[in-house]
């Protein structure tokens, strides 16, 4: 193994991930250490959900197993929906009628001994002077701070499980749509709905940080068995495969769902006519959907009383022919989406064999017309877009999710660019794919014109610790454009040979950036850590400059010198007098050791300019980037 010492000639490390090598849970080969380990936990989740009021009562049985080397004292929950709460510092405005009291936890048992949860209401540093709270029995074991909850408990030791059964309810929000929430009456998207046990990893002990609606989510992997209660008339989709479908649906509905999944053609599971029969569901005043999902690090449902239901399937793994189920569920008045189950379709397809090449690892997809732009596992919550190159963007950019973070397991709370630098380059590989003529550039041109500037942190800044335009710059264009310019540099092959090593050490754990570093420089055979240094670590800015030109009989001498330190490809696009043009291309690799570059190219026609540049390829001086032949 090659020592930390030697690889921080070129990548720095911090203290706190030099202790995980020295402790053996990574590795610098990119590999889980010989004492990697995570926790995990088995979740039932039984809630009502009443849509007229849009109260949610739930009860959450938790077996969450100690697997780390560590004995703990205190558990760590996420009570996400205190995102709400009246007097909670938030990243964005909500509506006052959308301040609530956030999740009320009504009784908590751990290892079957019912807790006295009547402090639970105090947020931590606050004092009350209503006597019960002063005098709760189990006052000192629970500390509320905003969306975090902690639970102290009886020494858990490795390999150790504890029990807790929590009652809680809470009322979902209306008219500010944060990620969850109605979207018009009758139909709602309900997220981060159960009390979550945060993660507990081998980097940082306990995930701490609030919530405040801006930063995304680290989870564990989990299994999860879900009982979602709600009125007649209302059909439910939700992560993992549906239990009972022939008891929440009637007959029909059954059999066209069986057949969307052996067929790659798209079968309207249920159209505006069945909605105005409403005889879609059984024939009770409640119906109870059940729900099953395993190694998944989050669970959300959706629910409507009047959305059409298109779906298709597609073979994802040609070598045992397995499918997965791709489903758009809509508002009808929202007329995109009636292409929406194309696009899905679409890009399930070139996830599997094009980009990443990797078979579709889940059973389903649903993208569900609501209020956000915003992944789960198997789920998606889109807004409707007048435009057909944005549906599409979006649509693809927010399944590609499913690769980073959910089947990677990536700790977005602090490094948003390792899930959504790849999504951004999953939108500007998949979308040329499902229609030819868009040319998506989506955060270049942003990133351009912030380059270099105050703002402009390094990617490895932890997200945490930004402003939100650092923020948008880091975890969206930045990375992919790191990730694209060395899929340039590699070729498709090399570089998706590099991946696959990355997917299959770390699918169903926890990677960190220092751990898709190694990866990808193990899997291509390459030592890409001065790319990786001056891209994601360093300061600067990219600015290639034509520098000299020379024409020797038609024979051109281009030199291309690279000002900033930032390492981009050289796009030398050449315009002919006659209307034609040519491109000559080099990839990051001339940067290695250089500052200047020659190209050389021979003509019989008139050149009437040389241009650099390329969609991708972010330069703040455009000013040096033209010659124009006299």
């Amino acid at each position: 193994m090659l020592s930390i010492a030697k690889a921080q000639q070129t990548l720095l490390f911090p203290r706190n991930i030099q202790k995980t090598y020295l402790a053996q849970t990574r590795s610098l080969d990119g590999k889980p250490g010989s004492n990697y380990w995570q926790n995990t936990a088995n979740y039932a989740i039984n809630v009502h959900f009443y849509p007229g009021s849009r109260q949610l009562n739930g009860t959450a049985t938790i077996d969450y197993t100690n697997n780390s080397t560590d004995t703990l004292k205190e558990i760590w929950f996420k009570l996400y929906p205190n995102l709400y709460k009246k007097g909670l510092p938030r990243a964005q405005k909500i509506e006052p009628d959308d301040e609530s009291d956030g999740m009320h936890i009504n009784n908590i048992t751990i290892n079957g001994k019912t807790k006295d949860v009547s402090n639970l209401n105090i947020e931590l540093g606050h004092k009350s002077n209503s006597p019960s709270m002063a005098f709760a029995k189990d006052a000192a074991l629970f500390k509320l701070d905003g969306t975090n909850m902690k639970v102290t408990i009886d020494p858990l030791a490795p390999k150790q499980t504890i029990h807790f059964v929590i009652d809680y309810n809470y009322t979902l929000n209306k008219n500010s749509h944060i990620r969850t929430g109605e979207i018009d009456m009758g139909s709602v998207f309900v997220a981060y709905f159960f009390p979550r046990i945060a993660v507990y990893d081998d980097i940082d002990g306990w995930n701490k940080t609030p919530y405040t609606g801006s930063l995304e989510f680290y989870n564990d992997f989990c299994h999860f068995k879900a009982h979602i209660t709600v009125p007649k008339n209302y059909v439910v989709w939700a992560t993992g495969n549906l239990l009972n479908a022939k008891e929440v649906l009637q007959e029909k509905y059954v059999q066209k769902i069986v057949q969307a999944e052996r067929s790659d053609g798209v079968t309207t599971v249920i159209d505006t006519t069945d909605l105005q029969q409403e005889n879609v569901t059984t024939n009770n005043l409640t119906n109870t959907w059940q729900f099953e999902a395993d190694e998944v690090t989050d669970f959300v449902f959706a629910t409507s009383n009047h959305y059409v239901w298109k779906a298709s399937s597609v073979v994802v793994d040609r070598e045992t022919n397995r499918r997965t189920r791709v489903d758009a569920v809509f508002n009808p008045a929202h007329k995109d989406y009636f292409d929406v189950i194309d696009y899905a379709r679409k890009t399930v397809e070139a996830m599997s064999y094009a980009f990443p090449a990797w078979p579709y690892p889940y059973p389903h997809e649903t993208v569900f017309d609501g209020l956000d732009q915003m992944e789960y596992p198997m789920m998606v919550n889109d807004n409707p877009l007048e435009k057909r190159e944005d549906a599409i963007t979006l649509t693809d950019h927010e399944i590609f999710h499913t690769m980073f973070p959910f089947y990677m397991g990536i700790n977005e709370t602090k490094y948003a660019w390792m899930d959504e630098g790849w999504a951004t380059l999953g939108e500007w590989l998949i979308s040329p794919m499902i229609d030819s003529t868009i040319e998506d550039d989506y955060g270049v041109m942003p990133y351009e014109k912030t380059a270099g500037t105050e703002e402009d942190a390094p990617i490895i800044s932890l997200s945490t610790a930004q402003s939100p335009n650092s923020y948008f710059l880091n975890a969206y264009p930045k990375p992919a454009l790191g990730y694209l310019y060395i899929k340039d540099m590699l070729g498709d092959v090399l570089f998706t040979k590099a991946l696959h090593y990355y997917i299959k050490q770390w699918h169903g754990k926890h990677p960190m950036p220092y751990d898709f570093f190694h990866c990808m420089n193990q899997g291509s055979g390459k030592n890409l850590n001065w790319f990786w240094k001056r891209w994601f670590f360093d300061n600067g800015f990219p600015d290639l400059a034509i520098s000299k030109v020379t024409n020797r009989k038609n024979n051109y001498t281009v030199r291309i010198t690279s000002i900033g330190t930032k390492p981009v490809p050289v796009d030398l696009n050449i315009f002919y007098a006659d209307g034609t043009k040519q491109n000559i291309h080099r990839s990051i690799s001339v940067w290695e050791s250089n500052n200047t570059v020659t190209l050389d190219f021979k003509t019989s026609k008139p050149v009437k300019k040389i241009v650099l540049g390329s969609i991708h390829v972010p330069d703040v001086s455009k000013t040096n980037n033209i010659y124009e032949v006299k």
